[in-house]
């Protein structure tokens, strides 16, 4: 059989197709999709999950006029399919490839772009209301999953929406996952919505009879309307959506396209706000996906035929060591707790989870929500832990500045993917989360160089009496023992590693490592290199810090960080504000959003590798002894 996809280059060109032919289409971008994913990893079950629910929308909305709006990227692999991209599909995720999410400026098909989960329904209606402003007539249309429904700005839209009686769809894709099982009363909502014996057919059957009996007046069509309220109430009390004043349709089968394209199309031309409840199954089509949606929803390579994923052989990563790490304490302390925002696997939670789980608390994709909820934990006497990627824990900041460290709380924050991150790009670098938390009074940040110190620092953190944030990258450690007990890191105490005359390397975290290589490369050349690992960068260890200023010509500080408000000008301020007087040249990551890619590359392009900040560094040297007067 000849293939279909090959033929697409926008949706227009599947619009006239007949069902079974758009069901031909849906399986050949199952296909690809598994193909190309088998071999450079990415979001598997949620994309097989949407297929038929993406070419729908794109059948029956005017795109790119009508405006159809992903929340993150998770689904929309079909989508990229469909809409030019086919023949760049297999660099998704790859240096100067496709992204893995959705960027306006790969296509005006890409309505809207995000990474963090429950942004896209604020968007779609800012989009709809300039619409009416403006008295255009384009359609807009949201596609939000149901672990998004957690998230508080999600609620916020809806609320707006419902009171605004926009016209506009909200298709809510229900999977019962996020990336994993999703918890909470709105999972718990919606499968009751879901499960309801009837409630479709019952629901048309009556508003079918009602419809018919005649009406005289408006005593008896009010007595009519009452009924069909009455009625529905009876079959299933209390639908959310339809007292925030949406038209509801649904449960629909998001996998049927011949009952989803009439549904949209009713759902598209009601001059209102619609919600469009559509039930999917996560990894559709692949039966591995299918049964361990958790593990494929954004794995590595692997292999198709069985789906066991194929692993490189190394070190436990630092997510793992911390959450070892917090088990352990937890078995010496009743009172240390464990929150994630739905991310138990990532934060590597889940093994806490299985030994303590009544100390461990899912609350959804709810950042803003777990921030507070630690707050009230410590003020009760707990010692809650957080484990949140550094990109996520920014949708929290107000909750970290209001309600915990204007209470000084002892909350430990577990801060995750700390640093360049690869694949996922510019919406998830964790490279602002010093710079935002360290002018928070109260708020201390430690990283250590490598996991035996990351497991030195948790340990101190439980036992600091105010808010700390410990920070770690993504991927795997160094390799070194995690069975020998270690010393306490005395807080706030850095770590003089080599001393040098010419210029010391204050480096935090594994960026220490590159100083210890750029120190044995500029000793070659018979430079001599300090090292200092900086280990605290609130509080800065300033005694440590002004004892090395008296033996060196000048610092150069390293960070995987953005430079504007990073570790590197929290040591210029310091050197400012104490009149040391000693040259400092900061040296971490530009004023720009970086691109998915690999983390090597981005350190050497931005100067940050060892090779790049050895020659650096030999340039800064000559450079300052030049200027020394006789």
């Amino acid at each position: 059989m000849a293939s279909v996809l090959e033929r697409i280059q926008t949706p227009h060109d599947f619009r006239h197709f007949t069902i079974p032919q758009l069901e031909q289409l849906a399986q050949e971008l199952r296909e690809t999709i598994l193909r190309t994913t088998a071999r450079s990893g990415g979001h598997v079950g949620a994309s097989l999950g949407a297929v038929e629910l993406t070419l729908a929308l794109h059948y029956v909305y005017d795109t790119p006029t009508d405006k159809v709006v992903f929340d993150i990227g998770h689904q929309a692999y079909a989508h990229k399919l469909i809409t030019g991209r086919r023949e760049q599909f297999a660099t998704i995720r790859q240096l100067g490839g496709l992204s893995g999410f959705l960027k306006r400026r790969e296509s005006p098909f890409d309505a809207w772009e995000g990474g963090h989960a429950g942004t896209s329904l604020s968007g779609a209606l800012g989009m709809a209301a300039a619409r009416d402003l403006q008295r255009a007539s384009y359609q807009v249309a949201a596609v939000i999953g149901d672990g998004a429904l957690t998230a508080g700005m999600a609620w916020e839209a809806l609320n707006q929406l419902g009171h605004l009686k926009t016209r506009m769809v909200v298709v809510v894709n229900d999977n019962s996952m996020s990336i994993a099982p999703n918890v909470g009363a709105v999972s718990r909502y919606l499968t009751e919505l879901r499960t309801a014996p009837g409630y479709v057919r019952v629901k048309q059957e009556v508003e079918a009879l009602l419809d018919s009996v005649p009406v005289f007046g408006g005593p008896l069509k009010r007595t009519v309307e009452r009924i069909k309220d009455a009625v529905h109430h009876a079959v299933i009390p209390g639908n959310v959506f339809e007292e925030l004043g949406f038209k509801y349709y649904g449960p629909i089968d998001g996998h049927d396209l011949d009952s989803l394209i009439p549904v949209l199309r009713s759902a598209r031309e009601f001059d209102g706000p619609v919600v469009l409840h559509v039930i999917t199954q996560k990894g559709k089509g692949y039966r591995p996906a299918e049964e361990r949606p958790v593990q494929f929803h954004g794995p590595g390579p692997f292999e198709i035929s069985s789906g066991q994923m194929i692993k490189k052989s190394g070190p436990p990563s630092y997510s793992q060591v911390f959450s070892e790490t917090l088990v352990e304490a937890a078995r010496e302390r009743r009172d240390i707790v464990a929150i994630t925002a739905a991310m138990p696997d990532g934060t590597k939670l889940d093994y806490f989870q299985s030994q303590f789980p009544d100390r461990y608390f899912d609350v959804g994709i709810a950042e803003q929500h777990a921030a507070t909820f630690a707050a009230g934990l410590a003020m009760a006497g707990l010692r809650p832990v957080f484990a949140v990627y550094s990109t996520f824990l920014q949708r929290a900041y107000d909750q970290v500045i209001h309600d915990v460290c204007h209470h000084n709380l002892p909350v430990v924050f577990a801060v995750d993917r700390a640093g360049l991150v690869g694949g996922d790009g510019a919406t998830h670098q964790g490279v602002y989360d010093i710079a935002f938390l360290r002018t928070v009074p109260n708020m201390e940040i430690a990283m250590g160089k490598d996991e035996q110190e990351l497991r030195q620092l948790i340990r101190a953190s439980l036992d600091r009496p105010g808010p700390v944030a410990v920070r770690y990258p993504r991927g795997a450690g160094r390799g070194l023992s995690l069975e020998e007990p270690l010393p306490d890191v005395p807080w706030g105490r850095g770590e003089w590693i080599h001393q040098g005359r010419d210029l010391t390397l204050v480096a935090i975290g594994p960026m220490v490592y590159v100083a210890m290589e750029v120190r044995d490369r500029l000793a070659a050349d018979g430079y001599e290199v300090g090292v200092v690992n900086a280990r605290f960068i609130k509080p800065l260890d300033v005694n440590l810090l002004a004892e090395v200023a008296g033996s060196t010509q000048a610092f150069m500080t390293l960070e995987e960080h953005a430079l504007a408000g990073g570790f590197g000008s929290a040591i210029a301020e310091w050197v400012d504000d104490a009149g040391i007087g000693i040259p400092i040249r900061r040296e971490g990551l530009p004023d720009v959003f970086i691109d998915h890619g690999p983390t090597d590359y981005y350190l050497d392009m931005y100067g940050l590798s060892a090779e790049a900040l050895a020659r650096k560094a030999v340039s800064w040297i000559q450079e300052l002894s030049s200027s020394v007067k006789p």
